[in-house]
C-alpha cells in the first residue's frame, strides 16, 4: 500500500501544467511546474490530512481526469501513448490547487493550516512560489495564475477549500 501523496500529487501537478502550460521556454516550464507542484501539495495535504485518508484515497483511487478534462475542453481521447497517469489526477486537489493559485491570501491561509496535519512534520517543506509568487514566476504561470482561465476548475471545489479553512465568502453589507 502506498503511504504517501506523491502519485496523486504528480499526476494533479501534471494535469495542471499541462492544461494551463507556461510561457516562455524552458526556466518558464520549471517555473510554472513548481508553482503548481506546490499548490497541488498544500491542496491534498488538507484534502488527506491522516494516514488513514492517504490509505483510503490509495486504495480507491482519486478518480481521475475525465471530468476535468471535459470541463476545459480537453474531453477527447488523450493523445499520450501513456495515459495511466491521468488515473491519479483528483479532481478536488486539482480544484483546491487553482483556488490556491490564484488567492493570494487563501494561499497563505491553507499553507499556515498545513501545520495542522501530520504530513507537514513528516517533510520539511517550503511553499515560497506559492505564496510569494516574484514577477519571473508570475511571468511563467500566467494562465495557471490567470482567475478567469482557471475559475471553471476553481469553481468545482472551492466553496469546500474555503469551509475546510473557516473561512467564507466576504460578507456585504
Amino acid at each position: 500500500m502506498l503511504a504517501d501523496l506523491s502519485p496523486l500529487i504528480a499526476a494533479t501537478t501534471q494535469w495542471l501544467i499541462r492544461s494551463y502550460p507556461a510561457c516562455g521556454g524552458a526556466l518558464a516550464d520549471a517555473l510554472g511546474e513548481v508553482q503548481a507542484r506546490q499548490a497541488v501539495t498544500v491542496a491534498a495535504w488538507l484534502r488527506y490530512p491522516t494516514p488513514t485518508d492517504v490509505a483510503l484515497v490509495s486504495m480507491a483511487g482519486p478518480g481521475g481526469s475525465a471530468s476535468l478534462d471535459w470541463i476545459t475542453g480537453a474531453d477527447s481521447a488523450p493523445d499520450d501513448a501513456d495515459s495511466a497517469w491521468r488515473t491519479w489526477v483528483d479532481e478536488v486537489v486539482a480544484s483546491w490547487a487553482a483556488c490556491l493559485l490564484t488567492d493570494p491570501d487563501l494561499a497563505r491561509q491553507a499553507v499556515a493550516a498545513t501545520a495542522e496535519v501530520g504530513h507537514a512534520t513528516a517533510v520539511p517543506a517550503e511553499f515560497r512560489r506559492l505564496v510569494s509568487p516574484d514577477p519571473y514566476d508570475r511571468e511563467a504561470a500566467a494562465l495557471l495564475r490567470h482567475p478567469d482561465l482557471v475559475a471553471p476548475v476553481a469553481a468545482l471545489h472551492g466553496a469546500a477549500l474555503r469551509e475546510r479553512l473557516g473561512t467564507g465568502p466576504a460578507l456585504i453589507a
